[in-house]
């Protein structure tokens, strides 16, 4: 088994009750640490990847080489899932190029304002209508995640409408919903360190109870550890202190009904922390095989942690059933 849809993943999981890590990757590198925390940990796993958030020549280019480099991971049951696609255009590229999953992200007009209700339905039910068509799933937002998926425009967090919910998943078809309850994107998420206050739970609870056939997002769940902004700022980084999801946090999301949990930071924390140290440690080096596999090599360290973290390490067998 190689490729499956997100909602092959989702289904599993909600029967056993354990989440499923969705991690961001930006070059293959990334995507290879994934992969390999994946087998090492016998987990199933969602790689995901945002247009344009990569340094290949295209996104067809790279968006090939993923899917190539998954094959080689047989043993693994991988979704790839575009995520935050911006629009139905991009989501039809993706896939086109072979993604089994992708997030049409309608929560956002093209001016990055709040779209109204009307507006996200509309753009949702058009990509889904033309995934399922083709055997893909696909991933809504009700509501605005906060803070920057690209490190450049940051969003105001607007709190999903558990009324809307049913509303929403009933008019679009969509498989899993991403719904937005006080987490952020981006490594800069909150000013003071979590106190059980900063995801709104309740409101997980409530949306679950409302769309049981639908799998639930958790978005901008990285935990930004200070061990690992230490590791970068001792290396000559100056990530300044900031704080994210505290890791009980989202256990207690999964266990309410959050099924697919994505990150990015914290493991584009850990390569550059890894990357950072193998250039301190040899300062006459300019061998990218040599810091790019020290950034891998930390980055799988952290992404097996959180795999055991979110339940699903030990799970891959489920899928070969």
């Amino acid at each position: 088994m190689t490729l499956v849809t997100n909602r092959t993943l989702l289904d599993v999981a909600a029967g056993a009750g354990f989440g499923v890590g969705a991690f961001n990757v930006a070059d293959l590198t990334m995507a290879q640490a994934v992969l390999d925390a994946a087998r090492a940990t016998e987990s199933p796993v969602i790689v995901e990847t945002l247009a344009g958030a990569h340094p290949h020549c295209s996104d067809e280019t790279f968006w090939a080489l993923l899917l190539e480099l998954i094959d080689g991971y047989p043993e693994v049951p991988v979704a790839l899932h575009l995520d935050h696609g911006p629009s139905y255009e991009t989501c039809a590229r993706a896939i086109s190029a072979g993604f089994t999953s992708v997030m049409i992200d309608g929560s956002l007009d093209g001016a990055g304002r709040p779209a109204s209700f009307e507006q996200n339905v509309a753009v949702t039910r058009r990509v889904v209508a033309y995934a399922h068509e083709r055997g893909v799933s696909v991933e809504g937002e009700l509501g605005t995640i906060g803070g920057s998926k690209d490190g450049t425009v940051r969003a105001e967090i607007v709190l999903a409408d558990p009324a809307q919910a049913a509303s929403f998943v009933a008019a679009t078809g969509v498989d899993a919903l991403a719904v937005a309850i006080g987490t952020s994107h981006g490594a800069y998420k909150f000013d003071t360190p979590p106190d059980g206050s900063v995801l709104r739970l309740d409101l997980v609870a409530e949306i679950a109870a409302l769309v049981p056939g639908t799998h639930l997002v958790l978005h901008g769940s990285s935990s930004l550890p200070a061990s690992l902004r230490a590791r970068v700022n001792a290396c000559g980084g100056r990530v300044p202190e900031s704080w994210g999801v505290a890791d009980e946090e989202k256990v207690r999301a999964v266990k309410l009904g959050i099924r697919k949990i994505n990150q990015g930071m914290d493991h584009y924390l850990a390569f550059t922390a890894g990357v950072r140290e193998a250039l301190a440690a040899d300062p006459v080096s300019v061998d990218p095989a040599v810091y790019l596999a020290a950034g891998r090599e930390s980055a799988q360290r952290l992404l097996e942690e959180r795999m055991v973290l979110f339940g699903q390490a030990g799970q891959a067998s489920r899928y070969r059933r």
